[in-house]
């Protein structure tokens, strides 16, 4: 599910499940947090992640996603490629749709090929993002991006993503490679220094208040009878009527 190498001092840490088109499930969510750890551990000081075969990564597996385990096996890997001392790049090699888009968000820089495609498409399955994905969409891509994003289910292709700065530069995994490279050889105190001052001072914490306001507001979401429909209608291969409720 997970390929890791080093090269250079950079770690290369690939999602391995192309017959799912990499979607994310529990295992690899797990194993991509794991990963990351570990390329740390070994001496990493930067790293990219990518997709084997024609997707970055297709979403969260279906099959998973209604659970409160895939939740928190989901944050808890997304915030650990956030929180890494060193630059992680997202080498974006086919479409990041849904998770997959949340995975290119939490990493800091993103390298597009022609063939990458951003979208977030909960509010047509009745699902939710958390406020960190909604916030730091809209930091990286502006907001009102992130409203057609999030509210018209819009999809950006590469040129759309770097146009508005959720991409960095247009490139394959070796563009990529070869910038984390040269993120490897500077000065890994300044860069980590840099990054925690970059994540904090722009994504503060929110005050408990309102954290806690967003939060039972994303837990409705999950917790309503529009999220049971969606689930429904998955499953009876139709589409959702959903009624606000």
């Amino acid at each position: 599910m997970i390929d890791m190498t080093l090269q250079d001092r950079v770690g290369v840490i690939t999602l391995d499940r192309p017959e799912k088109r990499n979607a994310l499930n529990i295992e690899l969510c797990h194993r991509l947090r794991e990963a990351v750890g570990s390329a740390i551990d070994g001496g990493a000081r930067a790293l990219v992640i990518t997709g084997n075969g024609t997707s970055f990564c297709s979403g969260a597996d279906l099959g998973e996603v209604y659970t409160a385990d895939f939740r928190d096996a989901l944050y808890a890997m997304l915030h650990a490629v956030t929180d890494a001392p060193v630059p992680v790049v997202a080498a974006v090699n086919g479409p990041a749709i849904g998770a997959g888009t949340q995975l290119a968000l939490a990493a800091d820089l993103r390298v597009a090929a022609p063939t990458a495609l951003f979208g977030v498409p909960t509010a047509k399955i009745g699902l939710a993002v958390d406020p960190w994905t909604i916030r730091r969409l809209a930091l990286l891509a502006g907001n009102g991006t992130a409203r057609a994003v999030l509210l018209a289910c819009e999809q950006l292709d590469a040129q759309r993503a770097q146009a508005c700065g959720l991409v960095e530069r247009a490139g394959d995994v070796a563009d990529a490679l070869a910038w984390a490279t040269e993120m490897a050889g500077l000065a890994p105190l300044t860069v980590a220094y840099s990054k925690r001052v970059l994540n904090e001072v722009f994504e503060p914490e929110l005050g408990s208040a309102q954290a806690k306001e967003l939060d039972v507001a994303f837990e409705g979401c999950w917790a309503s009878d529009d999220f049971a429909e969606g689930r429904r209608a998955r499953a009876e291969k139709r589409a959702p009527r959903f009624e606000g409720r």
